[in-house]
């Protein structure tokens, strides 16, 4: 559980908040102390970036953590969010494509955020848009 939290790079607060964990309870699992009902395992591990899922992790200078699936051309955020990409990433300066992914998903947390508030609005107003 401790190596599934830390490739997320989120605290153990941070993460059991984001899961609705209590935090004590996730302490116990990471030290050993009880275990996590194999569903669980398995429902997170299916929802998080784990090393049998990427080829390579991207480091961007704030500690943020890319996961690059070469098989799918696609990079999950350390939130299990999953963008495929088109490009190949091949010959890309890996001291720039940290920069870029993190650009990227940027851009899509905001749109996912206008989205959400797009869809809030629908529901309190009675319009039909054209």
């Amino acid at each position: 559980m401790k190596e599934l939290r830390e490739n997320t790079g989120l605290t153990q607060k941070a993460f059991a908040k984001m899961y609705g964990i209590p935090v004590s309870t996730l302490r116990k699992w990471e030290q050993g102390e009880s275990r996590p009902a194999p569903y669980i395992m398995s429902m997170l591990s299916m929802l998080l970036p784990t090393p049998e899922n990427y080829s390579e992790i991207i480091q961007a200078q704030n500690g943020d953590r890319y996961y690059y699936n070469k098989s799918s051309n696609s990079i999950t955020d350390s939130l299990g969010n999953t963008i495929r990409i088109k490009t190949s990433l091949e010959g890309v300066k890996r001291e720039n494509l940290p920069l870029y992914v993190k650009d990227m998903f940027d851009s899509y947390y905001d749109i996912r955020e206008k989205f959400e508030k797009d869809c809030e609005y629908d529901k309190n107003e009675d319009i039909i848009w054209s």
